[in-house]
């Protein structure tokens, strides 16, 4: 079923993702090479640690505890509930690349962007889901209160201290 933009975004609004935003692509089937998996594991590491760089803001409004997310920045390990996604999925001539790549909560968004793209199967242009950060952080959840947010001071001072700790002021 071809949608035009418009439906996709209705139709992401409908699955509660209503800010974010699509990208046309015609879906052509690709080989995946065989070590493909390994590759991707250690990408995945790379992409964890570059969050400490361009994503504190993001990772604050995902509420994670201090173990959590020093396991994250340091590349040891994914919180619980948190899912890495391809924006353009290797079987489509996506590329194992951190740009390729984006991170959201598993349930309800993962969930939600996987029945969206079933939902067009069959289509000859699909709208793929590609936010425009790393870490996709609903609008509606992003928003802080009059009196600042804690969480964010924390993470951003953990991540200075981290980052003096390595030496990378």
């Amino acid at each position: 079923m071809n949608m035009t933009q418009t439906a996709a975004e209705q139709r992401l609004a409908a699955l509660g993702l209503d800010d974010m935003p699509v990208m046309e692509f015609c879906p052509r089937a690709c080989a995946v090479k065989p070590d493909w998996f390994e590759k991707y594991r250690q990408l995945r590491h790379e992409f964890m640690r570059s969050l400490m760089s361009d994503s504190i803001q993001e990772l604050a409004f995902i509420n994670l505890s201090q173990d959590e997310f020093q396991a994250l920045i340091m590349g040891q390990r994914m919180p619980a509930n948190m899912s890495l996604r391809f924006r353009v999925p290797l079987n489509w001539g996506g590329e194992l690349a951190i740009d390729n790549l984006f991170m959201c909560r598993t349930f309800p968004h993962s969930h939600n962007l996987d029945r969206f793209i079933i939902e067009q199967n069959g289509g000859e242009k699909i709208w793929l889901p590609n936010p425009a950060k790393k870490v996709y952080v609903p609008a509606h959840t992003a928003g802080g209160g009059d009196g600042g947010n804690a969480t964010s001071d924390r993470l951003a001072q953990m991540a200075a201290q981290l980052a003096a700790n390595r030496g990378m002021e």
